[in-house]
């Protein structure tokens, strides 16, 4: 069985793959495909976003952050799609969390943030939501998309690529001083060693958007 991945920075997600492949269990195979594959650094900083662009964070092969607007990558994302049309893979997963509805896929494609959107609407009607999202520039879009649940939200940021432990601790502790009921960390770039501590300081639960996709996809595919 395989499993197609689409990132929007480059493969292969060293940092991101492992995680599902825990989930996933050894037996299905993950195809890795990326929106930024084949480009040098020099080549994506033409992809930084100017006002009013629709910010993303992602990462080069090598680990470097990459800030990018969306509007520079669909075409790419697209191709990626298109490829994985022709290969056997039997669902692609999204490695971002970020909105895309211009991306349509004739297979099946678990998008990240319609999933986590549909399910804290299932799992909490009042409250206060807390959102960890990698940069502060993306705060005013992303407390847009997380008011469609009519919660109350609280938004924090650290990059998952660049942030330190001390700075991960200090934005755990805001959150619990905000006293939310939920916690999201908004970016397939976190881990779990991120929503051990988030969840250890905050004592509230913590959603993690690559082992939530990662169970979702092993739910479909296993034997």
């Amino acid at each position: 069985m395989r499993v197609g991945t689409l990132t929007i920075g480059q493969s292969p997600r060293i940092d991101v793959i492992p995680e599902i492949r825990d989930v996933l269990g050894p037996k299905i195979e993950i195809v890795e495909k990326g929106a930024l594959d084949g480009l040098d650094l020099e080549e994506v900083k033409r992809f930084y976003p100017r006002p009013n662009d629709y910010i993303l964070i992602t990462r080069m092969r090598d680990g470097t952050e990459v800030k990018i607007a969306e509007k520079h990558i669909i075409e790419r994302m697209k191709r990626c799609i298109s490829d994985f049309q022709a290969e056997p893979v039997e669902i692609i997963i999204l490695l971002c969390t970020g909105e895309f509805p211009q991306i349509e896929s004739k297979k099946i494609l678990l998008r990240p943030d319609r999933i986590m959107l549909h399910m804290v609407q299932s799992v909490l009607d009042t409250g206060r939501l807390g959102v960890v999202v990698p940069s502060p520039d993306q705060i005013p879009a992303l407390k847009r998309r997380w008011e469609k649940t009519h919660l109350e939200v609280v938004a924090e940021a650290i990059s998952p690529y660049t942030g330190t432990y001390e700075e991960l601790k200090e934005k755990a502790h805001r959150i619990k001083t905000s006293d939310v009921d939920l916690v999201i960390l908004d970016c397939i770039g976190f881990g779990q060693d991120t929503r051990a501590l988030f969840r250890e300081i905050t004592k509230k639960p913590v959603l993690l958007p690559v082992t939530l996709i990662g169970r979702i996809a092993r739910e479909m595919v296993e034997a």
